[in-house]
């Protein structure tokens, strides 16, 4: 489909399912980035990026405006995750947490981490995206969508409306930023390949 955000949003609105499946095609990196800082797991992630575009179907006569729609949907993706973890929350209060130490003893018979080994990189990886979700926004935007998302740079351009001079500087900056505040905690880099 080559039509607008404005054509396929007022489309969306009539109710035509494929021009907003066309609209999540164009939106799905940004949501799973922002869901997977949010969550810090990528399975957890997937889940809330799925429910955030539920709600978005149901609710998209809500967005005014095309421009409108990308922080609307950051929006929703951040009370999904919210929601979901005050959920996860309660049943880990009520279930006593057994089942977490059930997956790691199956995985020491496949030939993954250790639970001790698991522990320390899930523990890294947390402390990575605190890191991460203190930098300013500007930093933080790109560097998720790069890292985090594996988007392109011609998609992260068109997503936050940069240039590319724009966005190799914020990249570079943020990275240098990230890698600094990471090293005064002392914690080790655990994000993607770029």
């Amino acid at each position: 489909m080559s039509e607008s955000d404005e054509t396929l949003l007022a489309q969306s609105k009539q109710g035509n399912r494929p021009a907003f499946e066309e609209l999540v095609r164009r939106t799905a990196r940004l949501v799973f980035s922002r869901c997977y800082l949010e969550a810090g797991d990528v399975h957890q992630a997937e889940d809330l990026t799925q429910e955030t575009f539920l709600i978005a179907w149901r609710s998209i006569r809500q967005v005014s405006e095309a421009g409108k729609l990308r922080p609307w949907l950051i929006s929703i993706a951040h009370s999904t995750a919210i929601d979901a973890a005050r959920r996860s929350g309660r049943k880990k209060r009520s279930a006593g947490g057994t089942r977490a130490d059930d997956r790691e003893m199956l995985r020491l018979s496949d030939g993954r981490p250790t639970p001790s080994e698991s522990i320390e990189q899930k523990e890294q990886r947390e402390h990575a995206l605190a890191v991460l979700r203190d930098l300013p926004d500007e930093y933080r935007q790109v560097l998720v969508l790069r890292y985090l998302g594996g988007a392109d740079y011609e998609t992260i351009s068109r997503q936050l409306a940069l240039s590319n001079g724009s966005l190799r500087g914020l990249l570079h900056r943020g990275l240098a930023l990230l890698r600094s505040r990471m090293e005064q905690k002392k914690i080790e880099p655990q994000m993607g390949h770029g």
